[in-house]
């Protein structure tokens, strides 16, 4: 039984919608609804929902295409289970279709849902579909799009084989020209390119020139880690084996690793430069240190003792490194380390040569500067004189800024009396690596000794005054 407020809303929506339609069929039978081209009855029929739910057995055909309805499928109208006919083309319904509702619609064999939005199924796979063909839902969106899928399998076998090849590309352009942005593993350590310099010298910038010449430029330059490098930069064109024999040098000089050596980080190689890339130290070296502010006995012999000790590692170690031994190349780090900054892959058999350069080393550290600047002829002349002069002499020739007093003095002579022996060539007799360290060494040691000493009196003298007081 239909409740009598029912049947009378009934009534009037069912009379308004067949006038409103104007359609000649809508008569007492009231066969079919068809609100097609007439879009103001859309909020009509959505808003009188029990229209549907009592739907009259005369109407056999819904027809509500081409009114721009939106929202979900309107499932109310699933209500009127015995239509043979539907038609909501040509309008923007979205979300799923409810497919399981149609199941009691038998006598539907017209359906046309097509240019919608409804979301993507599988209907092809459904007996909803059987029921029907793909011409019941062109462009509704609830089709697979099997053009799209076949693109998109296109897209992928061909668009990943790019990627990959991409991707190959730029992991090779990386490890050729900016492997410092590769993981630590993957990076050549001491290998660097011209595109690693450029970026760590800001494009070789003018702030970052700190000495040029003809053949050679040097640049302060910071690495990706931080790493602050010295860049020495050869623009000088040499032939190919040269070439090769420069990166072999490199490599062996990579492999130093002492204290008192200036490390080699690498090298780089390009057709217009070459370079070799140390770590950054301050300008100062000893040749300005010891004409700057006279540094007193303890400082010298550590810098002495620092030198010998690099030697002894290059003479066991790598015997085939040459290196220089003047107070111009050797470099002072800021705990007062001598750095030999310059050397190079040379002849084994010149230990004597080095010996003799290291006396000349030790009298400059110990001897007035303008005592070799009297030589025009340059060490050997300086040599010459050393050895004519009487212990009296030579000791007139310390510099005064050594402050040789009772304490120091053994050790200063000691030292100097080594540093005679050192450049005496006249024999065969030359001191031997070995007795050189241990004499440097005890007299670093003797020396330590007697600044603690010093230390301990003062203290104790402190102490005595503290309690007369």
């Amino acid at each position: 039984m239909m409740d009598l407020d029912e049947i009378f809303k009934f009534t009037i929506v069912a009379s308004h919608l067949c006038n409103e339609s104007e359609n000649p069929n809508c008569v007492e039978s009231f066969p079919k609804v068809d609100l097609r081209n007439r879009p103001n009855i859309a909020p009509l029929y959505l808003s009188f929902s029990f229209f549907w739910k009592y739907c009259p057995l005369t109407i056999m055909s819904i027809d509500l295409s081409n009114n721009s309805m939106k929202g979900d499928f309107p499932v109310d109208v699933l209500h009127c289970t015995q239509i043979q006919s539907l038609d909501l083309s040509i309008n923007a319904f979205s979300g799923d279709i409810p497919i399981q509702s149609f199941s009691s619609l038998t006598n539907l064999t017209f359906l046309n849902l097509s240019y919608n939005c409804f979301s993507e199924s599988k209907l092809s796979d459904s007996n909803f579909f059987k029921r029907f063909n793909s011409s019941s839902f062109l462009h509704s969106g609830a089709l697979l799009d099997h053009r799209r899928y076949t693109l998109k399998a296109i897209v992928l076998l061909v668009g990943f084989p790019v990627l990959v090849i991409l991707m190959v590309i730029c992991l090779v352009w990386l490890c050729f020209q900016r492997p410092d942005i590769l993981p630590r593993k993957l990076q050549r350590s001491t290998r660097f390119t011209p595109a690693i310099l450029k970026a760590a010298t800001a494009g070789f910038s003018d702030k970052n020139l700190v000495g040029m010449s003809d053949v050679v430029h040097i640049y302060k330059g910071i690495l990706r880690d931080g790493t602050e490098v010295k860049i020495e930069m050869y623009l000088d064109h040499i032939p190919r084996e040269s070439y090769r024999n420069f990166v072999e040098e490199c490599k062996v000089l990579c492999k130093l690793h002492h204290k008192n050596l200036v490390r080699v980080l690498g090298w780089c190689r390009s057709r217009r430069f070459r370079a070799i890339i140390t770590e950054w130290t301050k300008e100062e070296n000893v040749e300005m240190w010891l004409s700057g502010s006279g540094p007193p006995w303890n400082q010298r012999l550590k810098v002495l003792k620092g030198v010998v000790e690099c030697m002894r590692y290059l003479h066991e170690e790598w015997p085939e490194v040459d290196y220089e031994l003047n107070t111009s190349s050797i470099l002072l780090s800021d705990n007062m380390e001598p750095l030999i900054s310059r050397f190079e892959v040379g002849d084994q058999n010149n230990r004597r040569r080095k010996i003799y350069r290291f006396g000349v080393f030790m009298l400059e550290m110990i001897l007035r500067r303008e005592v070799k600047e009297e030589f025009s002829g340059g060490d050997a002349g300086f040599v010459r004189h050393m050895r004519t002069l009487n212990p009296a002499e030579l000791q007139q020739k310390i510099d005064e800024r050594v402050k040789v007093t009772e304490t120091n003095f053994h050790q200063v002579r000691q030292v100097l009396s080594l540093g005679l022996t050192c450049i005496d060539q006249s024999n065969h007799e030359q001191p031997s690596l070995a007795v050189i360290f241990s004499t440097m060494a005890r007299a670093y040691k003797a020396n330590l000794a007697n600044a603690n000493h010093r230390n301990i009196s003062r203290g104790e003298i402190k102490g005595h005054m503290h309690v007369q007081t």
